[in-house]
């Protein structure tokens, strides 16, 4: 089959058999719509159909509700006095009104500005002043912190945030109550309609700040062409269709939430289904079980705590036909055992970053279980991806190791008031460099090896942490592993692992190094083992090594 006629039945191929640089299908066109564009063409072919459930609220919004609530709140919006290309902010875990205030921007042109829960006073600040937002809306509370005096305390700084709106049923001095936003959306529809305004795909959509893993957070600043689209092709490709109930406990704040669960969803008609405000292992199990839901998508680290609790059964997931995973590298055990135990043979490995609105790269459902084991799949739909040399810049051949590139529609807008930053990223030919190694083998297939920061040199040698990970992962016992190196006066580095057992389980230092050289060279073997009970991470899930390094560092009186 010649490569045109790949490309028309939508399969990636690679131009140059002898270059690591793979190109997309272009058989299907992308879509020239807005956000809100989208949800009203799902509203007009599924009125009826759930859009948002969410059990902790009680709460279901068909997608004709989903709709009215978001026409209301939009024209609140403007109420307040927010217009197109003002920035609005949404501070909150996951509930239904983070979804109606996403697409109530979408609606008006505002840009929403996804802010972590999990930030404090300082953060918060900095995300306010840096993207000049003039609203937040904010829940008063995130996992037992109070949220309501660090937003007072911002506004009092930031002149040009001049409302805070409240979307739970806390009521606070100096805060605008959810129904009172909806009683001036209602009284200005009453008195204007349901004012239109002009969609321009390419204009820039929200603004989704880095999970500040390392350094200040900078604004990715992403289109609705580009957020639109990438939904609907991660959707298209996993097969997801209206009769799917998406199993979403992964935070809207990130794009693996907001773009990938949320409009991807909405590009087909299917449901979201939120099991709770933030991840709990057994609510998510519960609710996959009493929504029957067939699809979930969850960062590997939720996979695990599922897997692995005491009270799992594949019985109860049998709903179950499809769903997502990535976020971070992905195990190949747990892939294996998501696919078996948890009835998930139509599941989709996805890589990306923020930047690329977010995917590149996706499994298709029928790949072999090996590839979705050894890859994070084959390059999306419009969509360029590459291997190069991190020096000379020059593509890597298959099976060689190199810095992963991407280029296409998806490619953001550039960092928001930062073109230096953004420079340092994309190239004059549209390259956006990843920062992750990867190998491109012959057929296209991707396989990640860590990040360029994450390598490890000890003694010369080169290690890719997650060789070891994966190696620790298959002995008996152990839940999860992280790998990572720590400043060593005589090999330069030495590996450190972070390992969690499994539940009720008690691990032996030695033994496992023993276990180790059955499987992995001497030199890839970690010289300090800790074992713990949870990993650093951020809300959307992503392990934090960065931390894990910081804290080994300190405990060992280790300078870097």
């Amino acid at each position: 089959m010649d490569s045109s006629a790949r490309l028309h039945q939508g399969i990636p191929v690679m131009p140059d058999p002898q270059a690591a640089w793979s190109v997309g299908a272009t058989d299907w066109p992308l879509l020239e719509l807005g956000s809100w564009e989208l949800l009203l063409r799902a509203a007009s072919r599924f009125p009826e159909s759930d859009a948002i459930v969410s059990p902790a609220q009680q709460k279901k919004l068909s997608y004709a509700e989903l709709v009215r609530q978001a026409q209301t709140v939009a024209a609140g919006l403007l109420a307040i006095g927010i217009a197109p290309g003002d920035r609005v902010g949404i501070w909150s875990a996951n509930r239904a009104e983070w979804i109606v205030v996403q697409f109530a921007a979408a609606k008006i042109g505002a840009i929403l500005v996804n802010v972590n829960p999990a930030y404090l006073e300082g953060e918060l600040q900095y995300v306010m002043e840096d993207s000049g937002c003039k609203a937040l809306a904010m829940a008063s509370r995130y996992r037992g912190k109070d949220c309501l005096q660090a937003a007072l305390n911002v506004r009092a700084k930031t002149p040009q945030l001049t409302q805070l709106i409240l979307v739970d049923e806390v009521q606070h001095d100096g805060f605008m109550p959810w129904l009172e936003l909806l009683r001036l959306g209602n009284e200005r529809l009453q008195h204007k309609g349901d004012e239109t305004f002009e969609c321009q795909p390419r204009a820039a959509a929200n603004l989704q700040y880095t999970s500040g893993t390392t350094g200040r957070p900078k604004g990715t600043t992403l289109s609705h062409h580009g957020l639109v689209n990438n939904a609907a092709l991660i959707s298209r490709r996993l097969g997801l269709s209206e009769t799917d109930r998406v199993c979403l406990p992964v935070p809207l704040f990130h794009c693996f939430g907001m773009v990938i669960g949320v409009l991807g969803a909405v590009w087909c008609g299917a449901a979201v289904v939120m099991p709770s405000e933030t991840f709990d292992v057994m609510t998510t199990m519960k609710v996959i079980e009493s929504e029957r839901c067939t699809a979930v998508y969850a960062v590997p680290t939720m996979f695990i705590a599922m897997l692995t609790h005491p009270e799992f059964s594949s019985e109860r997931l049998k709903s179950l036909d499809k769903g997502l995973m990535g976020g971070s590298l992905c195990p190949a055990s747990v892939v294996k055992d998501t696919v078996e135990k948890m009835h998930m043979t139509g599941m989709s490995l996805v890589y990306g970053l923020t930047e690329t609105s977010p995917i590149s790269l996706q499994t298709f459902p029928d790949d072999a279980l090996a590839d979705k084991q050894e890859s994070v799949g084959r390059v999306h739909d419009h969509t360029e991806v590459r291997v190069v040399d991190p020096d000379q810049r020059k593509v890597q051949a298959p099976g060689q190791i190199g810095e992963l590139q991407v280029r296409g529609y998806l490619v953001m807008l550039g960092y928001w008031n930062n073109p230096e930053a953004t420079s340092n990223t994309i190239d004059a030919e549209g390259w956006l460099t990843t920062g992750d190694r990867a190998i491109m083998n012959e057929r296209g297939f991707v396989q990640i090896v860590g990040r360029s920061k994450e390598m490890v040199i000890r003694g010369g040698e080169n290690i890719y942490p997650r060789e070891t990970e994966e190696a620790l992962r298959t002995l008996p016992g152990v839940a999860d592993a992280q790998v990572f190196g720590i400043p060593d006066s005589y090999y330069g580095e030495q590996l450190c692992a972070w390992i969690r057992p499994m539940p009720g389980v008690t691990l032996d230092e030695q033994e496992l190094k023993a276990e180790c050289k059955k499987r992995i060279a001497a030199y890839k073997i970690p010289y300090y083992i800790r074992f713990v009970e949870e990993f650093p991470s951020t809300a959307s899930g992503k392990v934090q090594k960065f931390r894990m390094r910081e804290i080994e560092m300190a405990q060992r009186n280790v300078e870097g």
